[in-house]
């Protein structure tokens, strides 16, 4: 999953240097989606692996 927000980011970067700036900003903006994604599943993982060792 974080995987996919670099690569989003990545594309982001490109695209805006070479000044597609609608693609740009999308790509940016599903990034920052995947990357909460990422957060939200990483921070209920860490949880969950606590919980079930104690």
């Amino acid at each position: 999953m974080l995987r996919f927000a670099i690569s989003f980011f990545i594309i982001a970067l490109i695209a805006a240097a070479l000044g597609f700036g609608g693609i740009a900003g999308a790509a940016a903006g599903i990034a920052k989606i995947v990357f909460y994604i990422f957060l939200i599943l990483f921070a209920f993982s860490l949880i969950s692996s606590l919980l079930s060792k104690a």
